[in-house]
């Protein structure tokens, strides 16, 4: 199938020939490409007509988990009809395996894992070996080990109408490719069995399959709702079906002696070296785990940190770089495919450091006997095998670095795309001191606040973002603040809040610099502005005063007592972009408009558990009585979800004609 665009929108004659220069870039084969577009100038739009262009399956690589999601649902509405993925690593939302020496502190992996991601990852590589129409929009953690496609595309089973077989033979190819079998609680990665039927449900798709036998002959294939077991579509018949399997690492047990020898080998030196120097827990602690995981594998196929041993079951020699996304897109497409780098200036900078910071993390394991050294090969891929792997990129930015500008002169081109399809100029910058910038900025917030519009502050530390949100609040504005501490999973709903005007204000640090798409915002508020940094560099000033560029009223109010190097940089470019923009409002007699951007659902759903889950999570029927609840001691997110429960209680306990208990928990809503 071919991509197939869909979109009310038309490109503009900025969008146009942006979209036609990287086109005919990527068949001329300049190798390297950058795409210089101010914020909110439609790059997404533009890279989405240049995938339509090409025809090719396209690699989509984002910094920012958030930003990812925000690519893949916009990928997902441009393109309906194509496979448009999402791949992010479960190291993205969930703690790695890690020891702490100082204070002996064994992190174990965790193994919630979110079975929402765990289906896109798996859709993702299925897409990639059986369409072409395929794009996946992925987080840096794309360039982790994930195993071989090669074992992965192997590893299927192909049955059809007609087909002779077993009940007991389709049961153990079934548990060959890592499905369990589950009578009760069907889900992904499941199967269950009823007489001569056979449902299975892929790990990696919404719809369930089922298979009906009769006389050791498979009768019919038909493809099911998992929750009622009805057709999908009435009487549809599926002549034949390929599944693939429930996990990226997969072993050949005909494979599994001479592995499972080489593992032990190396277990026993590694015991010995130990013994040798002293160090009897740790001896003791890799004796332990190793036999025990070999025995998981032998018995199950599987264990919890396989991927620690897949040096082993790939063949690979020690050091040699591992399997990644990359290799899902070369192994059947070659070279014939388009990587795309959204906000390169800081993607790249992780793609390079990804590989020093696990090698740290997978050293300390190693050295206190948590893993065999061969774990250390179960890593992201070094910057230079990531070159190495890919055909091709095009980096956007709306400031692309040195690295990725040079690269493009040298061997492709740079392309800007300066204007904005809404006409919204760079918004004004006012320069103002900072002796009283606090007092100043809730002045600010407030008449933002009677305009029903969003204002975003940019403080240097965490602690001065908690605090001067608890401040704010104290002053009666609506306020949360962002940085690296707030859960992933919570940030969405904390931006999402803020555009809905749960929030008047966000406080953040970094986290507010780039891609994030609040069109609500008309006042970016920058303090300390002067104190010369990363965090007011010329890149992170252009990028932070950018997310005042989708409003009409878009401004900005930099906090400084003196203009430095950065601040003069990031104010002419600022200026120089305002100038190109309105001249051409100006020459087109274009009037600007501000963005109208639904809020969609999240993406991944969260698993930890909150405050609130303890109340809720562990009861197996209604409340009796509501409970007492500490809303002092309840953060606006836990409040968010305890009125979200409380309202399923609430119900509930009407339709059980418990109308005292309905009246009081719509009480404590109101109260909360």
């Amino acid at each position: 199938m071919k991509f197939k665009l869909h979109s009310d929108f038309k490109a503009t004659n900025d969008q146009e020939q942006a979209i036609e220069k990287l086109a005919k870039g990527v068949m001329d084969d300049k190798k390297y490409q950058v795409l210089l577009g101010v914020t909110g100038s439609g790059k997404t739009f533009t890279m989405a007509n240049v995938i339509q262009k090409l025809q090719r399956p396209t690699l989509i690589i984002s910094h920012n988990k958030t930003l990812a999601g925000q690519l893949y649902q916009e990928l997902r509405d441009f393109f309906p009809e194509n496979a448009v993925s999402y791949f992010v690593s479960y190291y993205d939302y969930y703690q790695p395996e890690a020891y702490i020496p100082s204070t002996d502190t064994y992190i174990e992996k965790d193994s919630d894992i979110n079975e929402l991601i765990d289906k896109l990852r798996l859709a993702a590589t299925t897409n990639l070996l059986t369409r072409t129409d395929t794009i996946v929009v992925a987080s840096v953690s794309c360039i982790y080990n994930i195993g071989s496609p090669r074992e992965y595309g192997h590893f299927v089973f192909e049955f059809a109408e007609g087909m002779k077989i077993q009940r007991e033979q389709i049961f153990d190819r079934l548990i060959d490719l890592q499905y369990e079998r589950s009578e009760f609680g069907f889900h992904r990665g499941t199967f269950r069995v009823r007489g001569d039927t056979t449902d299975i449900y892929p790990a990696y798709q919404d719809e369930a399959i089922r298979i009906e036998l009769q006389e050791d002959k498979i009768k019919n294939v038909r493809i099911i709702n998992p929750v009622n077991g009805e057709d999908i579509v009435k009487d549809e018949i599926i002549k034949n079906y390929v599944l693939y399997p429930a996990k990226h690492f997969i072993t050949d047990p005909s494979k599994n002696r001479d592995t499972f020898e080489q593992i032990r080998k190396d277990m026993e030196e590694r015991v010995k070296f130990f013994k040798d120097h002293g160090k009897l827990l740790e001896a003791n602690r890799i004796g332990q785990k190793v036999n025990y995981d070999l025995e998981m594998i032998r018995e199950f196929g599987y264990v919890k940190g396989i991927e620690n041993y897949s040096r082993y079951f790939d063949g690979r020699k020690p050091g040699e770089a591992p399997y990644s996304l990359l290799d899902y897109f070369n192994e059947p497409y070659k070279n014939d495919w388009l990587l795309i780098v959204d906000e390169s200036h800081m993607s790249f900078p992780q793609v390079r450091g990804m590989y020093n910071g696990d090698k740290s993390r997978k050293e300390t394991l190693i050295d206190y006997g948590f893993r065999l050294p061969a774990a250390i090969d179960n890593r992201p891929l070094k910057f230079d095998e990531f070159m190495r792997r890919i055909p091709n990129f095009v980096a956007t930015s709306a400031t692309p670095a040195e690295w990725e500008l040079n690269m493009a002169k040298e061997n492709g081109q740079v392309v800007e795309q300066l204007l904005r399809p809404t006409g919204i100029p760079d918004p004004e910058v006012e320069i103002r001191p900072t002796t009283h910038q606090v007092a100043d900025v809730i002045e600010e917030i407030k008449k933002q606040v009677a305009k029903k519009q969003r204002t975003l502050v940019t403080t240097l530390t965490k602690r001065t973002a908690e605090d001067l949100s608890a401040y704010l609040s104290e002053q009666g504005l609506k306020v949360h603040y962002l940085h690296s501490d707030v859960k992933t999973l919570d940030r969405g709903d904390i931006l999402d809040d803020l555009r809905r005007g749960n929030y008047d204000v966000l406080v953040g640090i970094n986290l507010l610099r780039e891609g994030l798409d609040l069109p609500e915002v008309s006042l970016v508020a920058i303090l300390d502005a002067d104190k010369e940094g990363f965090l007011r560099s010329d890149v992170t000033l252009v990028q932070t005063m950018g997310r005042a560029a989708r409003h009409v009223e878009g401004r900005v109010i930099m906090y400084g007592d003196h203009i430095t190097g950065s601040m003069r940089n990031a104010l002419s470019e600022v200026e120089r972009r305002r100038a190109y923009q309105l001249a051409y409002n100006k020459e087109h007699n274009i009037t600007p408009r501000s963005i109208q951007k639904p809020i969609r659902e999240r993406l991944i759903e969260e698993e930890e558990e909150t405050k609130v889950e303890k109340l809720f999570g562990q009861k197996e029927s209604t409340f009796m009585k509501l409970p007492h609840i500490d809303i002092d001691g309840l953060t606006p997110m836990d409040k968010k979800r305890l009125i979200k429960n409380l309202r399923k209680e609430m119900m509930l306990a009407a339709q059980d004609l418990n109308f005292e208990l309905a009246a009081e928990i719509r009480d404590k809503i109101k109260e909360i």
